[in-house]
């Protein structure tokens, strides 16, 4: 028995030392040569696979224990790299279109827990009041320290209706609470949009998929066709995990007429790529402001990135994520493949926002605001007998400054971030102004000394002699 592990370690040694190079512990080779591998450690690995194979307590294949390595080989690597086994690599490209079942929350790993990035808008996992920055440390009252980010996914997939427990660890809450949430089935809708007290459009993209950029562009043509006066427009990417590389480019793009909007480096050959804008600014350089936070990973760090290194719109909100990283899609065979870290990108600017993230050009803080009512209850206008405005102008009535100041109350107490960014644009909106009376002014002042100039200058008479 003892005499057929060591032959299948052999064996296992044998495989492996045909598929790699293999280089000896000895004198002569002191200084390894980049892409060799030890012998020794090699040894180990087989030392430790035969142990395992006939000493563990319970029989595992020699299948299941070859991908148990190559799971713990990946999982090492960083939060973001992964074995892709058929379930998991169905749920991906489930992802990426925008249609799954389960509660509507993306994650990752830390210190062993699941870490949530940020819930999708619209899923039982946001309105059961999960936030970006979450540790779940149980999921059905099974402790998910140890396992694997794919295993703790799968448990969180379900059929529509059925429930799942979640206990959380929050930042600022002194105990562990549970969260049960009922499952159903995810359909993301990727970018949505809505006018803001009619001449302001709000853009939200909960998360970037392989068609995001057009349907981005498309929903701003229709506002624009029917709304041809918009001021400004917020962009909005809280909360937005991330997703398709090319769809934040594409996005980024829309709004920039030229330069560069991104690049990535790696040690693969094909993995130093850059990304630049083409011409053509969708947005016709109206003032814009990208609210971004903690939950803004990726792909939203990527446009709020180049957006903010162009100049070409206000950043508010808090810090983004700072995953700076590119994840490529390996295909292995038919169900199989794995999602390994290639490449980290970096800003127009040449800035890396892996573990640093955004700083917004304007911090503000979600918080819950609640607005003063105004002591005064009349007006003018409300007074019997009152005189009209002289120049037509609509009378501003008590009531009709309450419904106005209800209106904003409650953007201000709902979303006080979304709040300040409309107040932001408004001023950009008044300050465009200003200097646009002012170049016109220059010109017209300019154009008056010419013409006095040239009055004054004598004209020569060129009339020929008789």
């Amino acid at each position: 028995m003892l005499y057929a592990h060591r032959k299948h370690s052999l064996i296992l040694l044998a495989l492996l030392s045909l598929a790699l190079p293999i280089q000896a512990k000895d004198a002569k080779t002191s200084q390894q040569d980049e892409g060799l591998l030890p012998l020794e450690d090699l040894r180990t690995f087989t030392r430790v696979y035969d142990h395992i194979r006939s000493g563990y307590v319970e029989e595992v294949s020699d299948a299941k224990l070859l991908e148990y390595a190559i799971k713990g080989m990946i999982a090492e690597l960083d939060p973001h790299s992964s074995y892709l086994d058929k379930k998991a690599f169905e749920d991906l490209q489930e992802n990426t279109t925008g249609e799954f079942g389960g509660v509507g929350v993306e994650v990752g790993m830390e210190n062993g827990f699941i870490k949530v990035i940020a819930p999708i808008d619209d899923t039982p996992a946001q309105k059961a009041g999960i936030e970006a920055g979450d540790l779940i440390i149980r999921l059905d009252d099974k402790p998910v320290k140890g396992m694997n980010q794919n295993d703790a996914i799968q448990m969180m997939r379900g059929p529509k209706g059925s429930k799942l427990k979640m206990t959380i660890v929050r930042k600022g809450v002194e105990q562990p609470f549970d969260v049960e949430i009922v499952r159903d089935i995810i359909r993301t809708q990727s970018v949505r949009t809505r006018l803001l007290e009619n001449d302001y459009l709000y853009v939200r993209i909960a998360q970037f998929q392989l068609n995001s950029g057009k349907d981005m562009m498309r929903k701003i043509r229709e506002h624009q066709e029917k709304n041809p006066e918009l001021r400004g427009i917020v962009l909005d990417l809280r909360n937005n995990p991330g997703g398709v590389l090319q769809s934040s480019v594409e996005v980024a793009d829309a709004f920039l007429d030229s330069g560069l909007v991104v690049y990535t480096e790696g040690r693969l050959e094909n993995s130093d790529v850059n990304y630049h804008a083409t011409p053509g600014d969708i947005a016709k350089g109206l003032p814009m402001v990208v609210l971004i936070n903690d939950g803004s990973a990726s792909a939203s760090e990527i446009v709020a990135g180049a957006l903010q290194d162009h100049k070409r719109a206000v950043l508010l909100g808090t810090r983004s994520f700072g995953k700076g990283s590119v994840q490529s899609i390996i295909t292995i065979n038919e169900d199989r493949a794995v999602k390994l870290t290639t490449a980290l990108y970096f800003t127009p600017s040449g800035r890396s926002i892996q573990a640093q993230g955004i700083e917004p050009d304007v911090i503000v803080e979600r918080a819950q605001v609640t607005a003063l009512k105004p002591a005064g209850g009349t007006t003018e206008a409300d007074l019997a007998g009152h005189l009209s405005n002289t120049r037509g102008g609509d009378e501003s009535t008590s009531q009709k400054r309450e419904k106005d100041r209800l209106a904003t109350q409650e953007l201000l107490t709902k979303d006080n971030q979304l709040h300040e960014a409309l107040n932001l644009l408004k001023g950009l909106h008044i300050f465009r102004q200003q200097q646009s009376i002012m170049l016109h002014a220059a010109l017209d002042a300019e154009a008056d000394e010419t013409a006095e100039s040239n009055a004054d200058t004598p004209t020569l008479n060129t009339a020929p002699q008789e």
